[in-house]
């Protein structure tokens, strides 16, 4: 299986502070069958989605993977049978028709939980949830969608 080149984190360091880009795959349509066909088995980061009723997609789910790899961490994500957060089983089973993720892939653990660490300050400041490496004094990071979108 080709890997995509483009949907990668990146990172480099500048004067102790962590810099990093993380491009991400095109959105598409949570259906464990089709993941397993279209997601690498590597490393990296993935974001689930579920679009309400006015068409806006939310955030319900950020993970990595590491050793199992995205495709089984997002399969398993999908999958209600499989879901044992409540949280997580009640999206899956109200909007299970509504479901979207994307993913970006990594080779360094390290640049993982930098970026993890970055996305959860942002998201739940405060939370403690995930820790970074160490390696940096501060975090930059700017998202790249497939379609184009950029963030800061």
């Amino acid at each position: 299986m080709l890997l995509p080149v483009d949907y990668v984190i990146k990172g480099e360091e500048y004067r102790g502070d962590g810099y990093f880009t993380v491009a991400w795959s095109p959105f598409a349509k949570a259906d464990k069958y089709e993941i397993a066909t279209k997601v690498p088995a590597v490393g990296g980061i993935a974001e689930l989605y579920y679009m309400d009723r006015e068409g806006k997609l939310n955030l319900f789910c950020l993970q990595r993977s590491w050793y199992g790899g995205l495709r089984a961490m997002l399969r398993e994500r999908c999958d209600a049978s499989l879901e044992k957060d409540p949280y997580r089983l009640s999206v899956l089973v109200k909007w299970r028709d509504r479901l979207y993720y994307r993913y970006t892939r990594s080779e360094s653990a390290a640049d993982m939980a930098d970026a993890m660490f970055f996305f959860m300050e942002t998201y739940c400041p405060g939370s403690g949830v995930c820790e970074h490496s160490g390696r940096y004094d501060r975090i930059f990071l700017k998202e790249i969608d497939a379609g184009k979108l950029t963030t800061t």
